[in-house]
């Protein structure tokens, strides 16, 4: 593939999926993840991690029933009362002191708030979740947790919620919210 069309293909490959790493599209081009680089520079392309705070950034603005700072990880992507995902990276402070396996808690906030951020009302308050650890997460191992409404019965919210690392799945859960019109 010349550079032209790996370059047109980098572009069309980041707009449908920008949260690739450079890692990911090397593999995919089967070119050197310094090349990719370079494309990216040459292009105008950012880096990962700008790309998932511009994502986030626009997925934060359409959020009602909770707020920015309250969700664990990065908003990626929402279509309220409908589904969701979030990114969240690991790191050491999350796993257990003699290990490299993460908390449980860490995933489940991150599923949690989640699925919160799916309701669409100015609050939502967590009735039940029915959970289920999958499989361990290792520290520097990204989470991908995405939501899906299956169920809306007047202000009740069934949402579910899968978790995965690494290609594999980690973790399950269905919650049930509460939708509550007024925060007063």
């Amino acid at each position: 593939m010349r550079k032209a069309e790996r370059q047109e293909a980098l572009v069309d490959l980041l707009a449908s999926n920008p949260f690739l790493t450079d890692q990911e599209l090397a593999e995919h081009f089967s070119v050197s993840i310094q090349t990719v680089r370079l494309d990216r520079l040459e292009l105008g392309l950012p880096e990962l991690r700008q790309r998932v705070k511009q994502v986030a950034e626009q997925a934060h603005a359409r959020l009602r029933s909770i707020s920015s700072a309250d969700i664990i990880g990065d908003l990626v992507e929402i279509e309220l009362d409908h589904s969701a995902i979030s990114i969240l990276d690991t790191e050491k402070s999350m796993a257990f002191a003699n290990s490299d396996i993460i908390r449980g808690h860490h995933i489940f906030a991150q599923a949690n708030s989640l699925a919160t951020a799916t309701v669409d009302a100015p609050v939502a308050l967590t009735g039940s979740a029915v959970i289920k650890y999958v499989s361990p997460v290792r520290v520097g191992e990204r989470i991908v947790a995405k939501a899906e409404v299956t169920n809306i019965s007047g202000r009740k919210r069934t949402i579910k919620v899968r978790s995965t690392a690494g290609g594999r799945e980690v973790f399950q859960g269905e919650f049930l919210l509460f939708a509550i019109e007024s925060n007063s």
